[in-house]
């Protein structure tokens, strides 16, 4: 559909080297997008890339830091000398530790603070600059759903993503006036190479997770692909604001 086409569109997407990052990475360029990957790891970045260019579709990689701001002003100026302009942001960089609260170290409270939100809050800054300068642009930021409810070991990782929810209300009412709309998707549990070694290690977690989904079963990063391209298209140019929970119900008890 005409509303959905993506083409002549310039893409990034951080964290589009792998799991929900690449999958959303891969939508956004079958619907017509030129796709920047920006990732830490340069090798991982060009094989994404690459990926998506041997299936036909235009993208590159630069290599980023999100949590480091000189870097990432060197992705949004390596994007505009390239395209001229930066049409969509997929925020998809993130982390997580779990551990219990009274031991959690400073030192993980760090980690995940620096990329989740303070990375996240630089890429939107520092891109929201150029789409203001171009009065249109659409930001999509991968919050989560425990960013409404808590779950045990996950209080600061949640806390994280409750914060990449309310960043997004706070963006999408201040660049409402250059047309800019600022919207979230808060993915339930979804196996990724994020946290598949850990839910292989601790399978009683993964159990209750499932248990806790009224569709009965986690989800797959292909899930999130369709919220993400109505999100980046013309089809929700009078949404703004929101967070969109793709997480098989789990929010609904």
């Amino acid at each position: 559909m005409e509303f959905f086409d993506l083409s002549g569109k310039a893409a990034i997407v951080t964290g589009g080297n792998r799991g929900i990052g690449f999958a959303i990475a891969r939508g956004l360029a079958t619907a017509g997008a030129a796709v920047v990957i920006a990732n830490r790891t340069v090798a991982k970045g060009q094989k994404a890339a690459d990926d998506l260019k041997a299936e036909g579709f235009r993208a590159m990689a630069v290599s980023t830091d999100v949590s480091d701001k000189s870097s990432v002003g060197n992705l949004v100026k390596t994007v505009v000398d390239e395209f001229n302009r930066i049409d969509i942001l997929v925020n998809s960089a993130g982390v997580i530790q779990r551990g219990a609260v009274e031991d959690f170290s400073e030192e993980q409270w760090d980690y995940i603070m620096n990329i989740n939100l303070k990375g996240l809050f630089f890429c939107c800054q520092l891109v929201g600059q150029e789409m203001i300068k171009q009065k249109k642009g659409k930001i999509i930021n991968i919050s989560s759903n425990v960013s409404e409810v808590i779950q045990s070991l996950r209080v600061v990782y949640a806390v994280s993503k409750a914060g990449v929810s309310h960043l997004t209300r706070g963006l999408a009412l201040e660049w409402a006036k250059y047309n800019i709309n600022v919207n979230a998707i808060g993915p339930g549990p979804t196996i990724t190479e994020l946290n598949k070694q850990y839910f292989e290690e601790n399978p009683a977690d993964l159990q209750e997770r499932i248990d806790s989904i009224p569709m009965a079963r986690v989800g797959d990063p292909l899930d999130h692909v369709g919220a993400a391209v109505f999100r980046a298209s013309d089809a929700s140019d009078y949404v703004t604001g929101q967070t969109l929970l793709v997480d098989g119900g789990s929010t609904i008890w």
